[in-house]
């Protein structure tokens, strides 16, 4: 008989009889990630409004997604390596009570600068579905492991688009502090109820903190997003962003140094560089960027011609349907349904057949639902497709790439190697929407800085490409895992 988790590992022997059931611990894990994948996206399109109540720059209110993006990649896998040390149920508690005052600290914001802060406490909070993918692999029962990993990564995807909707709703007829109170309350009582009623991890790693490499990772992140987040606003080729982006690259390059010669990582560098586990999360990179360059480019253009053009120039713009920041949000709502319900579909079909299985239809449905956009557009039904389409490929992708990282992580690495995963999306949807930006912006209606048909048409036929080319690693994901154990437990650890 085969052990289930490395040798090195400290864990309890059995599951105490009084162990909360799996479909609570999911509920509750659910709860969680939809308050963060929530406050992740409703200050988006709110971002207008802010610059207005502050009177101040659009580089400033850009911030409040900055700060967050940048907290948030910081501090995921520093805390995932956390949770494999201490506890993945107690480090997610944490987690979510510092997302919660955050969420509380945003609604009793007096100024910009007090806002920006209790974003960037916010960002801790993206911890909770690395922490999440560990605790459904320690608890749950080896045959819905996909499953709950389907459900939890599915409401990423519809917590963001419901964030995109309800965003304009509270605008229109609530005070803006109720976008951080939405996101801040229910996430407090989550993390009551998980930490009394979900069990510790039976999962262990006693390690010794590596400071060096969290910092040189933490610092090589930074440079990184920052650089991606002001393109637009200092410009791709100048000194600042260029400077940026060199900096980073250096800093990643003696975080890898730092890595290979500490005898305990923060991250196994050997864990990233297996196949299977680069072919993840290369993927998830792509689903990342078309994601959420998708995000950011559709609202603008459903509410072409904008409230408050000139008559001369609403009458050459030619597209979108003049629609309200509310009617921009709905037309979100055909892909945040379908993610619901995509998520535990594809999470059940992969636990069948294979992860890789669900991944290739994601990817697949996604590229049509964007190639649809591009050919066709010019009526909101065309959206409405387009967008139930992308919501089956982002709820089937991303329930996919979750179960992938877990499988071909050893059972001691989860917390690292979900978190790990999660940076790859986090900075695959900063650069996406930064590219998607900056392609509108590029392209605009000549004499009237309005951005024109083409820059949202090219945008889109991008996102289309990511997606397609992410098809290509999936062929490297050929083995299903199994029953009950990680792929990379089976591959790698020799049997007892």
């Amino acid at each position: 008989m085969t052990n289930d988790k490395p040798m090195t590992d400290q864990a309890t022997t059995a599951a105490p009889a009084g162990r909360t059931g799996w479909r609570s611990i999911l509920l509750l894990l659910t709860v969680a990630g939809t308050s963060f994948a929530l406050m992740q996206t409703l200050v988006v399109p709110a971002l207008p409004f802010f610059q207005r109540e502050f009177d101040t720059t659009a580089n400033a209110v850009t911030w409040l997604a900055t700060g967050f993006l940048l907290s948030s990649s910081v501090l995921t896998p520093i805390i995932g390596k956390l949770g494999d040390t201490y506890g993945k149920k107690r480090l997610l508690v944490i987690s979510l009570v510092i997302f919660g005052v955050g969420a509380l600290g945003g609604a009793l914001a007096w100024n910009l600068e007090s806002l920006i802060a209790s974003r960037i406490l916010q960002g801790s909070g993206a911890a909770v579905f690395p922490l999440s993918f560990g605790i459904i692999r320690d608890e749950f029962p080896p045959q819905k492991v996909g499953l709950g990993i389907g459900i939890v990564s599915s409401v990423f995807g519809a917590g963001g688009g419901v964030g995109l909707v309800t965003s304009g709703i509270i605008l229109e007829y609530l005070d803006w502090h109720w976008l951080f109170l939405i996101g801040g309350i229910p996430v407090l009582l989550a993390a009551a109820v998980i930490a009394r009623y979900v069990p510790e991890s039976r999962t262990k790693r006693p390690t010794k903190p590596d400071y060096a490499g969290a910092a040189a990772l933490s610092l090589a992140l930074v440079t990184l997003l920052l650089g991606i987040s002001q393109g637009n606003v200092w410009g791709w080729s100048s000194a600042g962003v260029i400077g940026l982006l060199a900096a980073s690259a250096l800093l990643f390059a003696a975080w890898i140094s730092l890595e290979r010669r500490v005898r305990e990582p923060m991250v196994d560098l050997d864990m990233l560089a297996r196949p299977k586990m680069a072919a993840t999360n290369v993927i998830t990179f792509l689903v990342g960027f078309a994601m959420f360059s998708t995000f950011i480019s559709l609202p603008n253009f459903v509410q072409m011609p904008a409230a408050g053009l000139p008559d001369a120039i609403a009458a050459q713009v030619g597209y979108g349907f003049g629609a309200s920041p509310i009617e921009a949000g709905l037309f979100f709502v055909p892909s945040s349904v379908a993610m619901i319900f995509a998520g535990p579909i594809a999470g059940s079909l992969g636990q069948r057949l294979g992860a890789a299985v669900p991944l290739r239809i994601g990817l697949m449905a996604a590229a049509s639902g964007l190639g649809l956009f591009v050919l066709a557009h010019d009526q909101p039904w065309h959206i409405y497709t387009s967008m139930a389409l992308l919501g089956v490929g982002i709820g089937f992708s991303l329930a996919a790439v979750g179960k992938l990282a877990v499988d071909n992580a050893r059972s001691a690495e989860t917390g690292v190697a979900s978190a790990i995963n999660t940076i790859m999306r986090t900075v695959g949807a900063a650069l996406g929407a930064q590219v998607a930006a900056t392609i509108i912006s590029a392209n605009v209606i000549a004499g009237t800085g309005v951005p024109a048909e083409e820059g949202f048409t090219a945008a889109f036929i991008i996102g289309t490409v990511a997606v397609l080319v992410a098809l290509v690693p999936t062929f490297v994901l050929t083995r299903v895992a199994p029953s009950g154990r990680s792929l990379a437990d089976a591959e790698l650890e020799p049997v007892a």
